[in-house]
C-alpha cells in the first residue's frame, strides 16, 4: 500500500469497513455522533479519499455509494510495520512490550496472546 490513510481518513475507513458501503450522508451522521465536523467538509474528505485511491464510488442517484478500496488487514499490516520501523527501530518486542504495558489485558486476552505466542513458535 503506497498511501498511508491520515487519522480521519482511517476513522472514515473504519466506519466503511464495518458497514461494507455507504453514502456521504450515513458517513457523515456516524461521524457527527463523536465530531463537530460538517457535511461538506465529509463530502470532500470522501471525494479526496477517493482521489487517492482510498475508496471506491458508484453513482445511486443523484449521490454516490462510497467503499473502501483497501482492505483493513492490509492497512493495518502497513501501519503497523510502518510505526514499529519508525518508533521502535523494528523491533516487535518493544512494541509489543510497550503496547502490553499501557494496558491491562484480562485473562482471556492474555490466554489469546499465549495461544498466539506459543502458534508462531511451533510454526517455526
Amino acid at each position: 500500500m503506497n498511501v498511508k490513510p491520515t487519522e480521519s481518513e482511517l476513522e472514515i475507513l473504519g466506519l466503511l469497513w464495518e458497514t461494507g458501503e455507504a453514502s456521504v450522508r450515513e458517513v457523515h451522521e456516524k461521524l457527527s455522533v463523536s465530531k463537530d465536523t460538517g457535511y461538506t467538509t465529509t463530502l470532500k474528505q470522501m471525494q479526496v479519499m477517493h482521489a487517492k485511491g482510498l475508496l471506491d464510488r458508484y453513482g445511486e442517484g443523484r449521490g454516490h455509494i462510497y467503499k473502501p478500496a483497501i482492505s483493513q488487514k492490509e492497512t493495518q499490516t502497513s501501519l503497523v510495520k510502518n510505526f514499529m520501523s519508525l518508533a521502535f527501530g523494528g523491533s516487535a518486542k518493544k512494541l509489543v512490550m510497550q503496547a502490553l504495558g499501557q494496558s491491562e489485558p484480562s485473562k482471556e486476552e492474555i490466554a489469546e496472546i499465549r495461544a498466539f505466542l506459543n502458534k508462531l513458535e511451533n510454526d517455526k
